[in-house]
């Protein structure tokens, strides 16, 4: 089996990668949504409660209140981290375990928004970096509402894009259209199960 990580900055269209690349065939998980069925768990949220009780509001959390307590300040930041990262490593490997089972010559995607930020990236087989130069993200962020200010602390919040190239392994640019990205991702996903 073949594990692969895939990672991008925002607004590189690393949801859009993950979709084509599944509907080619590779085994796909995506650690934001891990990390979002985690927030179902009632012990996790007992957990998270313990540290971060004015992001609830009764017995609910607030995610919207949690991301902003945690975008702007770095050391809250780390302490959700220690919560939930090991969980989702958890998640993660009991999914890749699962797939190796059912098919060893699989190709198997890990999508991991901050793979290269949080040193991840080196559990890994391969690489694939979803590109898009800063001026495009910012273009893709303003046509989905944001104010250009947060976009780019949005942005600024991530290992710049360009820095993230030296970890890939094969970087696929997303300047063009879809059929433009699906064709890239066609003639990959060949080479990979080739190299299965």
């Amino acid at each position: 089996m073949k594990v692969i990580g895939l990672t991008g900055g925002i607004a590189t269209g690393k949801s859009t990668a993950e979709k084509i690349l599944q509907d080619l065939g590779c085994f796909v998980i995506d650690a934001d949504k891990v990390v979002h069925s985690l927030y179902e768990n009632s012990e996790v949220l007992k957990e998270v409660k313990t540290h971060f009780p004015e992001a609830f509001e009764e017995d609910k959390l607030d995610k919207k209140k949690l991301a902003s307590i945690i975008f702007n300040d770095p050391e809250k930041r780390k302490i959700l981290e220690s919560i939930i990262h090991p969980k989702v490593n958890q998640e993660i490997d009991k999914w890749l375990k699962e797939v190796k089972e059912k098919n060893p010559n699989a190709v198997a995607i890990v999508s991991v928004p901050l793979m290269i930020e949080t040193g991840s990236y080196k559990k890994y087989d391969e690489i694939i970096l979803i590109y898009a130069p800063k001026e495009i993200q910012i273009e893709r962020l303003l046509k989905k509402g944001f104010a250009q200010e947060e976009a780019l602390s949005r942005i600024n919040a991530q290992m710049d894009i360009e820095e993230k190239k030296k970890y890939a392994t094969y970087i696929i640019e997303n300047t063009g259209s879809i059929e433009d990205l699906k064709r890239k991702l066609e003639d990959l996903y060949k080479k990979l199960v080739k190299d299965c």
